[in-house]
């Protein structure tokens, strides 16, 4: 039942846009590139008569999430974007925000972490937040990052979850630029995302709530195994709303990861974003030339899928755990959580840790198949491997 529009937009059109859909009573943010013009778009729809929403300009990212939390706590569906320094600034925030169980959504447009200064993509600024408790989804694409900003506000508003929903897109390589893609209508979107209903507003002055307190160890704990509950309710919703979005978008979303060519596969890589564009191209020409391979691209972040992916990887001869930021002096984040899912198997695949992309570096489809080459050395050093870097 789509019905949709087919357009050729930029990453920043195309979030704009859902935000347009979604029409949230509040927009906090301030500009960085590469997120800028995503509110910048924004904002013309709302001097144009286009959506009801109020922006708030504000001096830093910091207050940006500061006016984001004191919004959804009013009440007021909330957005925000930002990027690299940007999330970094606002990140003593974003603990708050999901400590409050504020149900906020928020882009960021993934661009490398200062020093030195780069305003290209890599993912250590999501990374930074992964033990936010916020929920963290990857898109591949620009009709990726529309339709899960949309998916988002259903998951984050869920009554079982109401986290914030982080939902990335590679900067530059995304949002700047364009792709074809299929906004949904109006009345869909507004149908789907559906009128917000927050369940403890302050400005419900008849039924009073402490928001923000102070905790005692007498009760911090049990505060943060509520969070704990909250997380792990989100893949089971996550799923129900892949479903209805899948009815209405005829658009095919059925699990926190794709899987790509990997039923089959004896050799398989795992990534994260636009990259998984690029691998497909390289696992499509091996597959020509009778080579088993597949690819593993996760949607869903946090929570982490370990036991979907456990059974996806654990009979394969061997996997290439592609991270696009540095955890110094340990392995690369969605390494850990892959090593992580398969540490008790018996027939667990060898595994390797890739860093690809930093500050923006390209990845060739060339480099990927080398990576796949790789693997089909049973022994291939099992140290942190560098692609297209001069080490």
């Amino acid at each position: 039942m789509s019905n949709g529009n087919r357009q050729v937009l930029t990453g920043h059109q195309v979030v704009a846009n859902a935000m347009r859909q979604v029409d949230p009573d509040v927009v906090a943010a301030y500009p960085i590139t590469p997120q800028s013009e995503i509110v910048e778009y924004f904002s013309k729809f709302v001097a144009d008569g286009k959506v009801d929403s109020e922006v708030i300009t504000v001096e830093s990212e910091h207050s940006a999430m500061s006016a984001c939390v004191g919004s959804s706590a009013a009440g007021a569906r909330t957005m925000t974007a930002t990027a690299s320094q940007g999330l970094a600034l606002m990140l003593e925030i974003v603990y708050i925000a999901a400590s409050m169980r504020a149900p906020i959504v928020m882009t960021v447009a993934n661009r490398a972490l200062s020093g030195p200064i780069n305003i290209h993509c890599d993912h250590s600024d999501s990374m930074a937040a992964r033990d936010s408790g916020v929920i963290q989804i990857y898109g591949e694409d620009a009709q990726e990052a529309y339709d899960f900003t949309l998916m988002a506000q259903r998951l984050a508003e869920n009554e079982d979850v109401l986290l914030p929903v982080m939902v990335t897109l590679d900067g530059f390589t995304l949002t700047h630029t364009a792709q074809v893609a299929e906004l949904l209508p109006d009345d869909t979107v507004t149908d789907f995302v559906g009128e917000y209903e927050p369940l403890y507003p302050l400005l419900d002055v008849d039924n009073p709530t402490t928001q923000g307190p102070f905790d005692m160890p007498d009760y911090y704990f049990e505060h943060k195994l509520q969070q704990v509950e909250a997380m792990n309710n989100v893949p089971e919703k996550f799923l129900e709303v892949q479903e209805e979005f899948s009815d209405l978008s005829d658009r095919e979303y059925s699990g926190l990861f794709e899987s790509y060519r990997l039923d089959d596969a004896d050799y398989a890589i795992v990534l994260l974003g636009s990259t998984a564009g690029t691998a497909k191209v390289v696992v499509d020409e091996l597959r020509d030339k009778g080579k088993k391979v597949g690819l593993l691209k996760p949607w869903m972040f946090r929570p982490f899928p370990a036991e979907e992916m456990k059974e996806a990887l654990k009979e394969k001869e061997a996997v290439a755990v592609f991270d696009r930021s540095l955890s110094f002096g340990s392995s690369g984040p969605l390494y850990l959580e892959v090593s992580s899912a398969l540490s008790h198997e018996d027939n667990k695949p060898r595994l390797y840790n890739y860093t690809y992309g930093l500050g923006g570096r390209d990845i060739a489809e060339g480099h990927i198949a080398e990576v796949f080459e790789d693997l089909e050395n049973p022994d291939l050093e099992s140290k942190m491997h560098y692609i297209n870097a001069r080490t």
